[in-house]
């Protein structure tokens, strides 16, 4: 099929939500001015700019802003609704500092931007530079608003209004551990189940090498990263409010069980049970390497990181062919009757915002509810079925045969389709089992296993009616400051580690943590 050919397919597809947005635009009121955020009845063509990441790997039959899913929104929307859907490209390396300049020029900037940083979202809500489009999407988006649900809408919420329509998450689990069966099987060991198991366990991997990789060794591998010491930490901090939490990682200081999970770290770390040079190793390369090699005996990761293609899983299966690497939920907290508790993405993605200046916001509704109606993202995301994919059990899944030409079709699809962080196909269970049919098929019943352990127990982030003003001020001086903890506590003498950890804590107090603690106990959720 020829490119025009498969554009003709995809209108088919959408042609029922076509109809739903026409049938939307021709009830609305003919009085609404731009001051309410366009949807002039005049039938004048209009121009609807939308903010479009550029990664820089625009395929050369294509240019960024006029491309396969480019010209099928233009032909599925665009032309049915008389407007003109202009992209208008950004680097993603630029992301907020390309934001703020569009920001800044009411003549340049899209009627549809969008950043990740909610301090960034906060500051143009707080400033007045934002469209509260709470109204504009009960009046045209009812399909938008179905299918991110209120929890997911709250996250764009400012005091009651609704300032952003923040991208919907499809994968909301986040961490699993990882233990070597082989190395249980060697010493007779069972599954730890507890932390104190796991603590056993490890003891164990040190003095028996089940490995016989000597020197090379490492009961538990750890890096100076947010996927090993997270997992470590909610399993001994005590959540504020049942299974929700402070959002931010820097927040972990203020948690009832801090202080305990860092005295576990530094019972690990001078009984050499973890890494040594754990602290340089911000970026996991050296804890990939261990993995990848056959050195470490358990660890936790983000749930996928190792399983794709290359990743460490397939090169620890070429290093150590009998190696046998089975997902774990051992660490359990004494602060939440024993539970397995780790934490979760909040529901959200991106923040997608329209600016005040915007003539068009009841246009640019129109495109993301568009974008939420019948198979509509499967479009943008997957493309044409039979050439860029088959259905399998009612999921889209790439074609191992696919042609170049269908391939490049999708080059920056998941930049396209702004209101889905992942392919969200209706619910929860669907959307694992899509994410996982997208892995090698080696690696997707283990992956399967891991998250089922990420999704258990879980613990996501209190979404507060305001922002809270202390993040914004001290985010960077106290995620710096928890590196630091975490470092000095655990590399103490056992004797010397509450003096250090209750200075290190008086210095995280002064640099902010006195106000963030004030603010946050007194918010509203």
């Amino acid at each position: 099929m020829t490119r025009k050919g498969s554009l003709k397919k995809l209108m088919g597809l959408a042609l029922t939500a076509v109809m739903g947005v026409s049938l939307l635009a021709g009830c609305s009121s003919a009085d609404n001015k731009s001051a309410e955020g366009g949807a002039s009845g005049d039938g004048k063509r209009v121009t609807l700019k939308v903010e479009l990441f550029d990664r820089g790997k625009t395929p050369s039959q294509y240019t960024i802003s006029n491309n396969f899913i480019s010209q099928m929104i233009q032909k599925n929307f665009g032309d049915p609704n008389n407007i003109d859907v202009q992209f208008v490209p950004v680097q993603r390396s630029e992301e907020v500092t390309k934001l703020n300049v569009l920001m800044a020029s009411a003549s340049d900037v899209p009627d549809i931007v969008f950043v990740y940083d909610s301090s960034v979202f906060y500051r143009y809500a707080q400033q007045g530079g934002l469209t509260d489009v709470g109204d504009l999407v009960n009046q045209y988006g009812p399909n938008l608003k179905k299918f991110l649900g209120e929890d997911t809408l709250k996250f764009g919420q400012v005091e009651g209004q609704q300032f952003a329509i923040p991208g919907k998450r499809a994968i909301t689990a986040r961490y699993s551990s990882f233990i070597r069966q082989d190395w249980l099987d060697k010493l007779g060991m069972p599954a730890p189940q507890t932390t104190d198991e796991l603590y056993n366990t490890l003891k164990a991997f040190k003095e028996k090498d089940p490995g016989n990789v000597g020197s090379q060794n490492i009961p538990m591998g750890f890096a100076l990263a947010p996927a090993s010491y997270e997992p470590l930490i909610y399993s001994f901090i005590k959540p504020i409010a049942g299974d929700k939490t402070y959002a931010q990682r820097y927040e972990l200081p203020l948690h009832e069980g801090f202080k305990e999970s860092m005295q576990f770290l530094n019972k690990l770390y001078n009984e050499g049970l973890i890494s040594k040079d754990f602290s340089l190793d911000k970026d996991k390369t050296q804890l990939n390497k261990d993995v990848a090699n056959g050195n470490t005996g358990f660890f936790s990761e983000d749930v996928d990181s190792i399983f794709w293609p290359d990743g460490s899983y397939d090169l620890l299966k070429t290093n150590k062919p009998d190696s046998n690497l089975a997902p774990l939920d051992a660490y359990t907290n004494a602060n939440a009757d024993g539970k397995h508790i780790k934490s979760r993405y909040g529901s959200n993605g991106m923040y997608i915002m329209i600016p005040k200046s915007s003539e068009r916001a009841a246009e640019a509704i129109k495109y993301l509810d568009w974008m939420a109606s019948d198979k509509n993202l499967t479009a943008i995301y997957d493309g044409v079925e039979g050439e860029n994919y088959d259905l399998v059990d009612g999921i889209p899944v790439a074609k191992a045969d696919a042609t170049q030409e269908a391939k490049d079709r999708l080059f920056n699809a998941g930049d396209t389709a702004i209101i889905s962080n992942g392919k969200n196909l209706g619910d929860q269970a669907q959307n694992e089992k899509a994410w996982i049919m997208g892995f090698p098929p080696a690696n997707q019943e283990i992956l399967k296993k891991a998250l089922e352990v990420a999704n258990t127990d879980t613990v996501g982030p209190i979404v507060f009616s305001k922002p809270i003003q202390t993040e914004m001020k001290y985010s960077t001086a106290l995620t710096d400051k928890l590196d630091v903890i975490i470092v000095k506590t655990a590399m103490a003498k056992p004797e010397e580690f509450d003096a250090v950890f209750e200075k290190e804590m008086a210095d995280y107090m002064s640099l902010g943590g006195t106000e963030l603690k004030k603010e946050l106990e007194a918010a509203e959720q």
